[in-house]
């Protein structure tokens, strides 16, 4: 490509009164015509916050993409974008995921971009990001901002949200005392950067790196090592050259790296919330990937990385046993590692340094991907559940229904419902819609008097999520939701349920002549919104299993470019 090929040449080469504008406005920026014109612009979205400790070290990351950009000869510009945190944003993140995807593909295509670097790594801003990168097909290369350290407490490693869930368990039975929770509040989050376990977040900067989208093993480096600083200073250079060379996202992203990011996901035990975002990342990219995709590939593909919360280690130690590469290489011939990506060499792989962490095949931590499909007449779109970190002895079970209507009913009525060992806790209103956003309710907590009888799981059923983090034999992402009409609506206290995790099934006890008489009594609920993107949301958000995308962008490309003159 040519500096007159390039997409920013509209705003600042042409002899026109508006480039005229454009180039004086960047003199007032402090720039000089030899500083910018003819050189690729590279914008930097960078989901940096005060509130969102994930990322607090993305500030310094970006000025280290942006030396790599002025290396390679392209002209940074840093954009800040919503910071979708996931720490502190109620009622949810994922409420706001579909934001950020907007504000991205629209961010991309409104300003004068060649390229862009994606900067973000806590769970909802990676899918945003690329959602919205590959509606705008900008040329584009994601940074992860890279897992914290581990946590320490008394000489425990602590895993951020598998040992919060653990200890709060253990505090509420009395076996820890309001010193030691204290102690643990201090020692859980030690530094910059997401989750140390093998949730939500760094499911999904992996499935940003198997997908092509990454520099070989960014999704692995610590957030505070100086080797994440190099990464950052080589992302931005190559920026530079996927402006010149015009890799867009439409180039990368076929059916072929979908199933390699599914099967990476099984492999790594990974995030049921990544069923989610890979449905929603696959359609806008006109990839019809389906829940039985999923079922298919966990059949077929074993977890071999023994990291919390379904396995011992943390990300460091995954790191250190080679990363994201060294677990490819372990199911090389279940991927299509000859795809083009942004590094334009393949996907690397590379022979683990720990078997203990990075299992082999004849060795897994479970034989079957860690993640299963629960269909019935309690699902008809399907359910989630991550088996391999639940109780083995729950995973074919019947028990009676304990019902809440709502997480705050929940919290109200927990330690005084009749609850036994066998029940089994059905939450309701906690959907895309009923929720709203579909919030990590999901691990729902296990009566106190259960708690100090030494139970530790029991079957949970809801139509939310749950974090990455959580572990439990808890069915999710039931579809449709109770808010909409989905059988989730019509339980009632005593009813039998039935989970079967063998022969996927997940149903209600009731004669169906019953279910019909309570199905005519249902009576949908008012909208929790009703203005601004909260009424936005409550109109268009489609189902759990359809991704939760909007239906007005998921499998559509973006809008034409902007006129500039």
């Amino acid at each position: 490509m040519t500096p007159e090929e390039l997409r920013s040449h509209r705003w600042y080469g042409t002899d026109s009164l508006r480039s005229f504008s454009h180039r004086a406005r960047t003199r007032q920026l402090g720039l000089s015509a030899e500083e910018h014109l003819g050189k690729p612009v590279i914008g930097i979205l960078n989901t940096w916050s005060e509130l969102n400790p994930c990322h607090m070290h993305l500030r310094d990351r970006a000025e280290d993409v942006k030396r790599g950009v002025w290396q390679a000869g392209g002209y940074p510009v840093e954009l800040p974008v919503m910071a979708v945190g996931e720490t502190f944003q109620k009622p949810t993140a994922m409420l706001y995921r579909n934001l950020l995807a907007m504000e991205t593909e629209e961010v991309l295509r409104s300003y004068p971009l060649d390229a862009a670097v994606l900067m973000g790594g806590c769970d909802k801003t990676t899918p945003a990001l690329i959602m919205g990168a590959i509606s705008a097909d900008l040329p584009v290369i994601f940074v992860p901002c890279g897992p914290m350290v581990p946590g320490d407490w008394q000489g425990r490693r602590l895993g951020s949200g598998s040992d919060m869930w653990k200890y709060w368990a253990d505090k509420r039975a009395g076996l820890i005392t309001d010193e030691q929770w204290a102690e643990i509040e201090e020692g859980i989050a030690r530094s910059p950067g997401h989750c140390m376990t093998m949730g939500t977040a760094s499911t999904m900067t992996s499935v940003a790196e198997v997908l092509g989208l990454t520099l070989p093993g960014a999704a692995s480096i610590p957030a505070v090592l100086s080797a994440h600083t190099r990464m950052a200073a080589a992302s931005g250079r190559l920026a530079v050259k996927l402006a010149w060379d015009d890799v867009r996202p439409s180039t990368l992203l076929d059916e072929r790296a979908y199933r390699d990011a599914l099967t990476t996901v099984l492999a790594l035990g990974g995030s049921t919330n990544s069923v989610i975002h890979l449905i929603a990342m696959a359609r806008r990219s006109g990839v019809d990937l389906t829940l039985d995709d999923f079922d298919a590939a966990a059949r077929e593909v074993p977890v071999l990385a023994d990291v919390r919360p379904s396995g011992a280690f943390l990300m460091e130690d995954f790191y250190r046993a080679g990363g994201l590469p060294a677990l490819l290489h372990r199911v090389a011939d279940l991927l299509h590692l000859d795809r083009p990506t942004v590094n334009g060499q393949g996907i690397a792989t590379r022979e683990p340094y720990d078997e203990k962490v990075i299992r082999r095949r004849d060795d897994p931590l479970s034989p079957e991907g860690g993640l299963a499909v629960l269909r019935g007449n309690l699902a008809p779109g399907g359910a989630v559940i991550k088996h391999i970190a639940a109780d083995p002895r729950l995973l074919k079970h019947t028990g009676p229904a304990v019902v809440f209507e709502s997480h705050r009913d929940l919290l109200r009525r927990i330690n005084e419902v009749p609850a036994t060992p066998d029940s089994v806790l059905v939450l309701r209103g906690s959907g895309p819609r009923g929720g709203p956003g579909m919030p990590e309710h999901g691990m729902l907590p296990i009566p106190d008097h259960l708690l100090k009888q030494g139970v530790r799981d029991m079957v949970r059923i809801s139509d939310a999520r749950m974090s990455g983090t959580s572990y439990g034999a808890c069915v999710l992402h039931v579809a449709p939701e109770s808010h909409v009409g989905g059988p989730l609506a019509l339980v009632r206290d005593g009813d039998l349920i039935t989970l079967d995790v063998e022969a996927r099934r997940l149903t209600l006890e009731v004669p169906e002549e019953e279910l019909a008489r309570r199905r005519a009594e249902w009576t949908p609920p008012e909208p929790y919104y009703s203005r601004g993107y909260g009424a936005i949301y409550d109109r268009h958000i489609l189902q759990a299993d359809e991704g939760c995308d909007f239906d007005f962008l998921a499998g559509t490309k973006g809008a034409p470019e902007p006129e500039v003159d």
